[in-house]
């Protein structure tokens, strides 16, 4: 019997992803603490990070393939994560600007019936442009950059600012979708095959 999948995350640009590739899934947010492990190259964290939520989550069901990922971006060895507040968010921005920083998104499935686990990563090169102040000061005021890692959302209105990607542009969004469907196939959940949400169920 086919499983039910649920993504244990609240963000929309995930929720979007899944929806696009014909996905039927449900929504249980994996609201842990994600504090950061000393030590661990940024992409294992963000795979722990990921493997913590989907495990959260499949602890409250059964019969249920739980997706978990986790987003981080790197400059120069620093972490930038989700900027607390305004001013968080123009201090990222000017940090960002004029240079070339890396994605890391941790993927990661938890079988709830079986405790089956499967992580994995992707990491993707962003070179982002120059900005000037009234730039920095308007994209803050659109409050675009408040829940996102790094304060911009490629998706969106920080589109503007990106001068090129090298690797998933979907893995900066939140999820890299060609690695995650294939280890959807490992779980017995085939996206490339299985069409009913996209055409009519």
């Amino acid at each position: 019997m086919r499983k039910n999948l649920v993504l244990a995350s609240a963000s929309p640009r995930r929720r979007e992803l899944l929806s696009n590739i014909g996905l039927d899934f449900t929504v249980v947010p994996g609201n842990i603490d994600e504090p950061l492990l000393d030590g661990l190259a940024p992409w294992v964290q963000a795979e722990a990070l990921a493997l913590a939520k989907a495990r959260f989550v499949a602890r409250q069901l059964s019969d249920s393939v739980v997706l978990g990922a986790d987003t981080i971006v790197v400059l120069d060895g620093q972490i930038l994560g989700k900027p607390a507040d305004e001013s968080g968010a123009r201090a990222m921005l000017q940090f960002l600007q004029g240079r070339e920083h890396v994605v890391h998104t941790g993927v990661a499935l938890v079988d709830a019936t079986k405790g089956r686990e499967l992580t994995a990563s992707e990491s993707t090169r962003v070179r982002f442009g120059r900005l000037d102040r009234l730039d920095i000061d308007w994209y803050v005021s659109t409050g675009e950059p408040m829940d996102k890692a790094g304060a911009y959302g490629v998706q969106g209105l920080g589109s503007m600012f990106i001068e090129g990607i090298n690797g998933c542009y979907f893995n900066v969004v939140g999820l890299p979708l060609r690695r995650v469907a294939l280890m959807l196939k490992e779980f017995g959940i085939d996206p490339f095959f299985d069409r009913s949400a996209a055409h009519g169920r």
